[in-house]
């Protein structure tokens, strides 16, 4: 199984925006810092999910996914498969698709606090941008 950690963060709301990814698999783990420009914090959780599922499909196809959240928001709408918000529609039917590529996709909200090293990818990736 592998366990993929993601934060968006952004610079003001809307702002400069980034995404942090943090994977561990098979003993190993993995970074990324992803530039997102300007957009809502909202809007870069759910896009830092879109891009790790990318990244697990090129690096770790046909494995269980677990993925972790500090983003409420994200983890309820991706849970129910819903939202009435059409900003986050578009970005939920990326998530559908990538995740169906996957034999089990999970994902679990967890408080900020267990979330640090995916927060300071994403604020890096906010940085680079400046």
């Amino acid at each position: 199984m592998i366990e993929v950690y993601t934060d968006g963060a952004s610079s003001g709301d809307p702002g400069i925006s980034g995404a942090g990814i943090y994977i561990k698999a098979a003993g190993q783990t993995y970074e990324y810092s992803i530039p997102l420009g300007k957009m809502s914090n909202h809007e870069a959780e759910f896009l830092a999910i879109v891009n790790a599922l990318e990244i697990c499909l090129i690096q770790f196809p046909d494995e269980i996914l677990s993925f972790r959240s500090d983003s409420k928001l994200a983890v309820d709408t991706i849970e129910k498969d819903f939202t009435k918000n059409e900003r986050f529609l578009p970005l939920l039917e990326k998530i559908r698709a990538a995740s169906d590529d996957f034999p089990y996709f999970f994902i679990k909200w967890i408080p900020e606090k267990q979330n640090g090293q995916a927060d300071k990818l994403a604020r890096k990736a906010i940085q680079s941008q400046k």
